[in-house]
């Protein structure tokens, strides 16, 4: 089987981004971005998806976090759409529900070939030590605009905004899980009947 692992840089004015993963590793991460709060939800995607995660930024901090996140988004979805190459094999589809507490996140994914992001999440707060949790719409939006995904994502329950942010990334990282699995019947095979994603 060839190695899924790709890496990819993106430089612009606003930020400087290295982004390499591996898709079928042990959920090992090594993020160095500067929020820490997007630190340790990416480290829930690595953790639950099983996937390597190396991820170092370089953003304009010093005016908000916001392209940094976007950026972080966008460079994770180039990197996953290089990894997973022609996805011949692959499952294509993933969901997930996770419990955290009080909260309740349930995440589907489709490599379909087609961007769309359908996200609802009613926070609780506007922000979680001192991030802005609107923020994590760009992080999704522009990893589904780059890895060429249909993704949707519903906080069905949930008080504590940590926990409800906390719950999507864990069910985001067990979608991808599934959805990237490789499934022995499919060797060869598109998961398509258009014959091409």
């Amino acid at each position: 089987m060839a190695e899924r692992k790709a890496s990819v840089e993106r430089n612009t004015l606003e930020t400087q981004v290295k982004v390499s993963i591996n898709l079928d590793g042990t959920g090992q991460a090594d993020l160095d971005i500067g929020v820490p709060f997007l630190e340790h939800m990416l480290d829930q995607i690595a953790r639950h998806g099983l996937i390597d995660l190396n991820i170092h930024c370089r953003g304009d901090l010093h005016i908000d976090d916001h392209h940094t996140v976007e950026d972080v988004g966008i460079t994770l979805g180039q990197a996953f759409a290089k990894a997973i190459g022609d996805k011949k094999g692959i499952c294509r589809y993933g969901h997930s529900y996770v419990p955290l507490d009080e909260a309740l996140s349930r995440v589907v994914i489709d490599f379909s070939g087609r961007p769309g992001l359908h996200m609802h999440v009613p926070y609780t707060r506007a922000t979680v030590g001192g991030f802005d949790v609107d923020l994590f719409m760009e992080f999704f939006q522009g990893f589904v605009n780059h890895a060429q995904a249909t993704l949707h994502i519903d906080n069905l329950k949930g008080v504590n905004t940590h926990h409800q942010i906390e719950t999507v990334f864990k069910a985001f990282g067990r979608a991808l899980r599934m959805a990237l699995e490789l499934d022995p019947r499919m060797s060869g095979m598109m998961p398509s009947t258009k014959g091409c994603l």
